[in-house]
């Protein structure tokens, strides 16, 4: 009996060695499987055609976390999710913590403190991305949230051949934006009778659509700073408390935000649609972004986490925000760039991007150019970005430095903003490792050097 147990037992044993053996070869064959499939050679550089349109998407209050590509979970944006399948997508793009000074960034390409005056407004000296395409011979237009000021001759002033916008002019102009829109165009208001029942976003993607179609063989440039999904939160056409609802009670309700990001992304839908229609798809670089950090009363599900929108506030979940280039034929699809830059860098990159020169005569300008990265070509990233904040003119100044990992103010809070997000415990001078150490100092000359 003990024999037979034991011969038994010896024949287990072997059954076992044979399944372990058949795994490991398994196993292995798997792991250089998986191995064969990282070792992919990335994308080959590309040298840019030279005088592609662009439009420029610029999203209002919409933080990192919405999009479903960066990891939301809480909205649907397929259409900003297949421009990052389809082009490259940059997880560290950073603005200021409110729209007007992250607009004046993005359309001058300099740090505010070089020229931002207030709320509302840019000063009428200065150059935007628009003056630069407008010198190069491009057609050039703005649709949408203007908040600069100056109403018809800014506008002008600033390169945009046309346009068709909401508060053109400062606060006293501001109407509704969504249902009954108060818009803007050629000088004047547009009567009320003329927008009644109709819906602002609507009518700008309208507006960029008929400007494609109208300057489909002339190289162009759109900046298009949409509406949504800043509040009040309402229905959208989509709704069907839409036709009932009155815009002229202010009244606000968060639960219309899903309704407001997936009507956003659907206008952006429209304009690729268009593109591909025309043919000229592929000869049309588009940038989407958000201006600032999604606001506080916003609650959103990201990567099995809750993320309490931060509008306004100083930390990453105030100026994190998304970033998609998306350029068929050129830009290889689904590339993860994970290099830090900010709104300074737009004027640059979409110089170098279209094959035209940088403006020497608009002064100093701080932007890093991204194109290197958009190319595959070997650039050299930024290893910092700094930000100059002050809102209003009564507002007291805040200036930081950060990279990926650490954020120095010039007031000398310095935090670890993987560990710290929320930057609740600054790093004691005391607790400093040498590589801290070094990363301080460097911050404490850059703001020293700015500022």
């Amino acid at each position: 009996m003990h024999s037979i147990k034991a011969s038994g037992y010896a024949a287990a044993c072997r059954k076992t060695i044979n399944v372990i053996l058949i795994f490991l070869v398994f196993f292995s064959v798997a792991c250089k499987k998986t191995t064969d499939i990282k070792a992919v050679p990335p994308p080959p550089p590309f040298t840019p055609p030279g005088n592609s349109n662009v439009i420029l998407i610029l999203g209002d209050d919409v933080g990192y976390e919405i999009p479903t590509c960066n990891g939301g979970q809480s909205y649907s944006t397929p259409n900003i999710d297949f421009m990052a399948q389809q082009g490259m997508r940059f997880t560290q793009c950073h603005s200021s913590p409110l729209c007007s000074p992250s607009r004046v960034m993005l359309l001058t390409g300099k740090y505010n403190f070089r020229n931002y005056v207030d709320w509302d407004t840019l000063n009428i000296t200065q150059k935007t991305i628009a003056n630069m395409f407008k010198d190069a011979g491009y057609k050039t237009a703005c649709y949408g949230k203007w908040q600069l000021g100056g109403g018809d001759q800014s506008i002008h002033t600033f390169g945009f051949d046309n346009y068709c916008v909401w508060n053109p002019i400062g606060p006293d102009t501001k109407g509704s934006r969504y249902k009954n829109p108060e818009i803007y165009t050629n000088g004047a208001f547009v009567t009320p009778d003329l927008t009644l029942n109709k819906y602002g976003e609507d009518i700008f993607t309208d507006s960029v659509m008929n400007f494609i179609e109208n300057n489909k063989s002339s190289p162009f440039f759109i900046y298009y700073p949409m509406v949504l999904t800043h509040e009040p939160f309402s229905p959208t056409p989509d709704d069907p408390q839409f036709a009932a609802w009155n815009p002229d009670l202010g009244t606000s309700d968060k639960n219309y935000f899903p309704s407001m990001v997936k009507y956003m992304d659907k206008k952006i839908g429209l304009i690729l649609n268009k593109l591909k229609t025309l043919g000229i798809d592929k000869n049309t670089i588009i940038i989407y972004s958000g201006d600032n950090g999604t606001p506080s009363g916003i609650v959103s599900r990201f990567n099995n986490t809750n993320i309490i929108g931060g509008k306004g506030v100083t930390t990453e979940y105030g100026t994190h925000v998304p970033l998609v280039v998306y350029w068929p034929g050129y830009v290889s699809g689904g590339i993860i760039n994970k290099d830090i830059n900010d709104f300074t860098d737009f004027l640059p990159t979409l110089a170098d991007l279209v094959k035209i020169p940088r403006p020497v005569t608009f002064g100093t300008l701080d932007g890093v150019s991204l194109e290197p990265q958009i190319t595959n070509n070997t650039g050299t990233p930024r290893d910092w970005i700094y930000t100059y904040f002050k809102p209003h003119i009564t507002d007291p100044v805040k200036v930081w430095v950060q990279n990926t990992n650490y954020k120095l103010y010039m007031s000398g809070e310095f935090y670890n903003i993987i560990t710290d997000i929320l930057e609740r415990h600054p790093i004691p001078a005391g607790s400093l490792t040498p590589s801290e150490k070094v990363i301080k100092a460097q911050f404490e000359q850059v703001i020293a050097s700015l500022h």
